[in-house]
């Protein structure tokens, strides 16, 4: 015979956060383009971290993809190198900020740290 105790599930443990920073929910204009072409994709963002972004587009890139990218940030343009880290067909991609060009870095933190406070 079952015991009432028997058919109790186990709780899933937590997955820790694998985002080394917050993620905050803001449309951004931005612009993309993979790399090794010239023509340039303009898009907003749906969410926005000092470590990347997530677009939405129909027909997502390919994870690996390299690119650069141009958010714009209070009207002003924050030039950044990046890397397809996520695909979900039909809704978009998560990409990751690899490198930021002149004073792109400071612009975004001081747009994110904007929203926070």
């Amino acid at each position: 015979m079952n015991s009432p105790d028997a058919q109790r599930p186990t709780p899933a443990p937590h997955e820790p956060e694998r985002r080394r920073y917050p993620r905050y929910t803001v449309q951004v204009q931005i612009e993309i383009r993979p790399e090794g072409t010239d023509v340039p994709m303009r898009l907003e963002t749906t969410d926005l971290s000092r470590g990347g972004c997530y677009i939405q587009l129909m027909i997502p890139l390919p994870v690996g993809l390299r690119l650069h990218a141009t958010l714009w940030l209070d009207g002003c343009p924050a030039v950044i190198r990046g890397l397809v880290v996520t695909c979900h067909p039909q809704f978009g991609n998560g990409i990751m900020f690899v490198d930021f060009e002149g004073d792109a870095e400071l612009l975004l933190n001081r747009y994110l740290d904007a929203i926070v406070t």
